[in-house]
């Protein structure tokens, strides 16, 4: 909560830290049957999106987030057509995803509706793909929707959620990490937010390992920056059911014919080599 009429602060326990931002004013509120949802405009990082006391985005840094959640899978993948995207309600996790011009039908399923018409309200420029004929925006439960494919019916899998609590919680676990292997293709990938390096390094090792637990054969952890979120650093993990994560379509990602502001080929390889601190924990 705003800790003073200009501020809005969000306290991180596990980290002993804190992130916050001045505001001009609060926007919009409303407690949705999944959460409560704040917009506030601030005076530097131009609007935030805070829900349950949690900032999830502002219009100066997502673009971090949002490129880094999707291309690095992308680009490593042979040519996704099918995708889904668990959460990501503020839709540019969609919006990334529809620059490439493979990927034939994406499905964005989103538990809580009033995320994405806010999002369509307040952030406008992320929801610039919600009508693009190859995206389908659904409001239900992602677990039971992924528990529902078909076999071997998807190339791609985005679980863009909130922190592993309240709508979230089932997302991080081996029974969820399943449901996407058997729905992905040979080669298939399953990319998630694995939240801060520093401040969630147990629970990044608990993910990777529920996700091999799972059948994945492969798995990375590529860290990034992200200003707005504990630490100032997150990450996003991968797994693949067959291909190689070491590698992907450099040449491809360097004729690219979108736009990107931070993702390019040196970014991607640079985010494959990790800390020495991560490598000790994983052995690799």
């Amino acid at each position: 909560m705003p800790q003073s009429a200009n501020w809005f602060i969000e306290a991180h326990q596990a980290s002993g830290s804190s992130v916050g931002y001045r505001v001009e004013e609060r926007l919009h509120v409303e407690k949705t049957p999944f959460q409560t949802i704040e917009i506030y405009q601030t005076t530097d990082w131009g609007k935030l999106m805070v829900i349950d006391d949690c900032v999830m985005l502002t219009d100066r840094d997502n673009f971090l987030y949002h490129e880094m959640m999707t291309h690095p899978a992308l680009f490593t993948h042979s040519g996704a057509r099918r995708v889904v995207i668990i959460g990501g309600g503020d839709c540019g996790t969609l919006r990334e995803v529809l620059r490439h011009g493979e990927v034939e039908q994406v499905t964005q399923v989103e538990i809580d509706e009033r995320v994405t018409r806010l999002a369509e309200r307040y952030f406008p420029e992320l929801c610039q793909a919600n009508d693009d004929p190859r995206a389908k925006l659904l409001f239900s439960d992602g677990i039971a929707y992924m528990a529902g494919l078909p076999e071997v019916s998807l190339d791609m899998v985005i679980v863009d959620s909130t922190d592993p609590a309240g709508p979230a919680a089932g997302l991080f676990n081996a029974s969820f990490y399943a449901s996407c292997y058997r729905a992905l293709r040979h080669g298939g990938i399953l990319v998630q937010q694995s939240e801060s390096p520093i401040a969630h390094l147990e629970l990044i090792g608990t993910m990777r390992s529920a996700m091999r637990s799972a059948g994945f054969s492969k798995v990375k952890t590529l860290p990034f920056p992200q200003p707005c979120y504990p630490t100032g650093w997150w990450s996003c993990t991968m797994a693949s059911r067959g291909g190689d994560l070491a590698l992907f379509r450099e040449d491809d990602a360097k004729l690219r014919t979108f736009p990107t502001r931070y993702y390019n080929p040196g970014i991607h390889r640079g985010a494959l080599a990790l800390p020495q601190f991560m490598c000790e924990a994983w052995s690799e």
